[in-house]
């Protein structure tokens, strides 16, 4: 595959942060709104598999195809663009400001949450055949899943709170080089695998992803699971999504940057 040095690669995170500063509103939130839709798919795909084989680690392998078709049709996540976005900022391009990253951020935070309840409410259908009956095996585990990773953090306080927000922290770390994957090949065949191996690691450690919470969690409170939507926000979303912020923004977007384009003066020979 056709690969692309961490220099050149960086800099194209770099535009790319750039670019999505400036995007019209209406395109960030279409591409956003999609991005949100596709990774809900996903999530329904990798439990569907799961409750099927009753490997939840099959699931994890299989999850990341919603993720690459989204970075392939150039759609945006929330944990990408707080990733991309802030890198401009500190590259110092002309006309971008923390005022025009939030608006970004907030974009793609309401196109993602539309686009994930939308397939949370179809999917919910489907597995109660139009609300007229209980919840097929598959409606039954994403309703689990959200009462256990909300009241199940809420039960152990403060180490809940820690925990979820290191799972978010961890999540992004991976999901960010996921779409630093997407970059460093001028292939699909090698964006696909580069973008494939930090995602399958974060589902299938069962990270906090804050994009495919806003699908699980709405639709485990459509199919009956025992949290409310308080829960959801502050013993998940809220937490999930600073460590989201921080995780990618850190491990990955200031890491990158700082070594290799803001590289240190070269030691001389002794």
């Amino acid at each position: 595959m056709s690969y692309l040095v961490p220099s050149e690669f960086v800099t194209k995170m770099i535009d790319a942060g750039e670019s999505k500063v400036f995007m019209a509103p209406r395109d960030a939130l279409i591409r956003a709104f999609m991005a949100g839709a596709i990774l809900a798919i996903a999530a329904v795909f990798a439990v569907t598999v799961t409750v099927q084989t009753g490997y939840p680690i099959i699931g994890a392998i299989l999850f990341p195809v919603g993720f690459c078709i989204l970075y392939l049709m150039g759609f945006d996540l929330l944990t990408g663009v707080f990733v991309l976005t802030p890198l401009a900022l500190f590259d110092k391009r002309p006309g971008v400001t923390v005022g025009g990253i939030l608006k970004n951020w907030g974009l793609v935070f309401t196109g993602n949450f539309a686009g994930a309840i939308t397939v949370a409410f179809l999917m919910a259908i489907v597995f109660t055949y139009g609300f007229t009956q209980e919840p097929d095996a598959v409606g039954k585990i994403i309703g689990d899943i959200g009462e256990g990773r909300t009241v199940g953090y809420k039960d152990h306080g403060a180490g809940g709170m820690l925990t979820i927000f290191i799972r978010g922290v961890l999540c992004n770390w991976m999901v960010s080089l996921g779409v630093v994957g997407a970059m460093i090949s001028t292939t699909v065949s090698g964006k696909v695998i580069a973008m494939w191996m930090p995602i399958m690691l974060f589902f299938g450690m069962g990270f906090e992803h804050s994009v495919v919470n806003m699908f699980l969690f709405p639709s485990g409170l459509m199919l009956g699971g025992n949290f409310s939507i308080m829960d959801y926000l502050i013993w998940n979303e809220l937490p999930v999504v600073i460590g989201n912020l921080i995780g990618g923004l850190s491990l990955t977007g200031l890491t990158l940057y700082a070594t290799h384009i803001r590289t240190g003066a070269k030691r001389l020979p002794a």
